[in-house]
């Protein structure tokens, strides 16, 4: 990885050193944008995620002691590394995940905000004065951390989705062990080693790289010492880890699949309209959990609406990400292309139409898929309930404001939706009739570090970023306190 420099890491970092597989096993990691293989990375064993998690455990009763501004401090200064090697951070993203560089220095710099935000929310952990009907009580409450925390975090945003669970975390005064995505390790070992370099303590950020999937998972969610464990992925892979933890009972938080609506009525701006839904559909060559996965649109303006989309869709530059001018980067594996070929087939089998004929782009390479619009898509098609996750639209006409609504929530996921309208009373309707726990208005960029991010239904548990996100990461302890007497 020609650029990269010193962030370049292929070795795992437990309790402050890099350390290799037990059994001296490694996992090739592979280039979507190429298919050459990039590095081998260490995978390490399920014996090792336990010495991980017993390092983190140990550093946690330091850790929590810590005064919070020293916590905070070191925070800071993290945030400030990642600032200093933003561009290295972003061609190493890319290398290994595929998107377009200019999109993974977005990336790059979303995550550095959730460390940025809770630095100083690390400040912020206030507790409460209670009333009390007895006078001779006194009732208080304060946050403490958790505990040691595992985090299992996907390829699609190796950078961001590891920054925002880890950031709360440790400000909480919590300690932890990554293990990111087979696929895209390297980001997260980057991020290890310039936390190394903030001076974060040895054993409280552990980098933990396997291809050993359900064995180290088993472990992450069952070990006695961890007490929390925070999941990005799919609501399948959500399920099990949750059951797993059930055992020992540990609190969890879960980012799960989505299936996004973009709705677009006939007052709304259709040039506003198309771009936002190109920006949110497209992202990451449609690889992300918020992307708009069904178009719905009014009847009255379905037409002009899909005739503007595509045209801004056929203006998009499909190729290597690290090539300058280009739109989308490729899929991350011939897998991920096989499923959306199976979602598109299936649907032209129910009388769905092409309106943009995209697919694989063979000249480019098997992990290439162009734009992709369908039109007169059949409501029992998979792609109307599974997640697309590709660069593939379909576009639907409703004819009311009711059935906008019902189409909208007539899935079990429930993670973010899109409503285009110039109606102020028709906006706040919508949006409060919708089963999602992210609405955009007018607007795709949804994701900042100010507000909540997550869902509803089986889009998952809990929130991330925003002044909620720290408290994910404490327990509420009561404290009473006796023998007051009678006031003064």
């Amino acid at each position: 990885m020609e650029h990269c420099g010193d962030l370049h890491e292929t070795r795992a970092y437990v309790n402050g050193i890099w350390v290799t597989s037990a059994d001296a096993r490694r996992f090739e990691v592979c280039s979507p944008g190429t298919e050459q293989v990039l590095s081998q990375v260490e995978d390490l064993t399920a014996s090792q995620c336990r010495e991980a998690i017993d390092a983190a455990d140990a550093a946690f009763q330091d850790w929590k002691q810590r005064p919070v501004k020293e916590r905070a401090n070191l925070l800071r200064r993290w945030y400030e590394l990642i600032l200093e090697h933003e561009e290295i951070l972003a061609r190493l993203l890319t290398s290994e995940q595929g998107k377009p560089v200019r999109e993974a220095l977005v990336e790059v710099r979303y995550g550095a905000s959730f460390v940025e935000w809770f630095a100083e929310e690390a400040r912020r952990m206030y507790g409460d004065v209670v009333s009390t009907s007895s006078g001779s009580q006194r009732l208080f409450t304060l946050q403490q951390p958790v505990g040691v925390v595992s985090a299992i975090t996907p390829w699609n945003f190796p950078f961001a989705m590891i920054t925002r669970k880890a950031a709360p975390a440790l400000a909480a005064g919590c300690t932890i062990v990554v293990k990111p995505s087979e696929e895209t390790p390297h980001c997260a070992l980057a991020l290890a080693r310039l936390a190394e370099m903030a001076g974060i303590p040895p054993g409280v950020f552990n980098v933990l790289t396997t291809a050993r999937t359900k064995e180290v998972g088993l472990e992450l969610t069952t070990n006695p010492k961890v007490r929390k464990i925070t999941f990005t992925g799919s609501t399948p892979v959500g399920k099990i880890l949750t059951a797993q933890a059930a055992g020992s009972v540990k609190a969890v938080s879960m980012e799960l699949g989505g299936n996004a609506p973009v709705i677009v009525f006939e007052d709304a701006d259709l040039e506003l309209a198309a771009s936002m839904t190109i920006a949110t559909k497209f992202r990451n060559c449609g690889q992300t959990c918020t992307c708009a996965n069904r178009v719905l649109v009014s009847d009255r303006v379905y037409d002009r609406f899909l005739e503007i989309f595509a045209g801004m869709a056929k203006k998009l530059t499909l190729g290597n990400g690290l090539t300058d001018d280009v739109d989308l980067g490729p899929m991350i594996n011939s897998q991920a292309i096989d499923k959306i070929n199976s979602l598109v087939a299936d649907a032209r089998a129910r009388g769905a139409s092409t309106y943009l004929e995209g697919g694989v782009r063979s000249d480019l390479g098997s992990t290439f898929y162009a734009p992709t619009i369908l039109t007169n898509v059949d409501p029992d098609s998979r792609m109307l309930s599974e997640e697309i996750f590709g660069p593939v639209a379909p576009v639907i006409r409703f004819s009311s404001d009711e059935e906008a609504v019902r189409l909208a929530n007539n899935t079990e996921y429930g993670l973010a939706a899109y409503i285009f309208t110039n109606h102020l009373t028709r906006a706040w309707k919508i949006s409060e009739a919708l089963e999602f726990g992210m609405i955009g208005v007018n607007e795709a960029a949804i994701g900042q570090e100010v507000i909540p991010f997550g869902g509803v239904k089986q889009s998952g548990l809990g929130r991330e970023g925003s002044k909620y996100g720290i408290s994910e990461f404490t327990e509420i302890k009561s404290i009473c306190i006796g023998g007051f007497g009678p006031s003064l």
